[in-house]
């Protein structure tokens, strides 16, 4: 495209954007700063390498100088980032469960996708946990309050109802424990079945 600036013809390159839906869910990366598409709620990050290099910079203290909640965040973590080196053979292992169990490992799958995308942003890690005497595997999943969604667009808006939703079905009050080993098994399940040759 050409346009005339006082007698002087000036080439401007026009961007045409063909989706715009697309164009305003696109953010930055935090890691590498490149511009994409989130195929997910909160994404952050372009892609898994990013947000596993950002976790290895921004790590909090290790668990033993970090205490009793450092610990569970650190195991959170790691089920995290094994969770999203996940691939499409974990659809059949979840296949593999009964329907009732299938759903328990699925709503606390969701519920700790909320659990990420919250912490640090909008709550803080102890809001989330009710300490209590014992171990740290009895202390419970405190219940919240419906999080404020305004400034996401509607399917952002839908992505984190679904997941709070499963962090008040599966998550609150129960023993974080429970979470933890629920979503530990299903992990190493796909990894076995991933590592076993067929």
């Amino acid at each position: 495209m050409f346009i005339q600036v006082t007698g002087v013809t000036v080439q401007v390159r026009a961007y045409v954007t063909r989706n715009i839906e697309m164009v305003t869910d696109s953010r930055n990366c935090e890691q590498c700063g490149v511009l994409f598409t989130p195929r997910r709620e909160h994404a952050r990050f372009c892609s898994a390498r990013c947000r596993v290099a950002w976790n290895r910079l921004n790590a909090s203290d290790p668990p033993a100088e970090g205490g009793a909640l450092g610990w569970t965040i650190t195991a959170m973590r790691e089920t995290i980032d094994r969770l999203l080196r996940a691939r499409g053979w974990d659809d059949a292992v979840l296949a593999g469960h009964e329907a009732a169990e299938r759903r328990a490992i699925e709503g606390t799958f969701g519920g700790l996708r909320f659990v990420r995308n919250q912490m640090g942003y909008y709550l803080d890690h102890a809001d989330f946990i009710q300490p209590g005497r014992g171990a740290i595997a009895a202390w419970t999943w405190r219940s919240l309050p419906e999080p404020g969604l305004d400034s996401l667009p509607a399917r952002g808006q839908e992505w984190e109802m679904t997941r709070y939703r499963e962090y008040q079905a599966w998550l609150a009050a129960q023993p974080v424990g429970d979470t933890f080993r629920r979503a530990a098994a299903f992990l190493r399940r796909t990894s076995e079945t991933c590592l076993t040759p067929t």
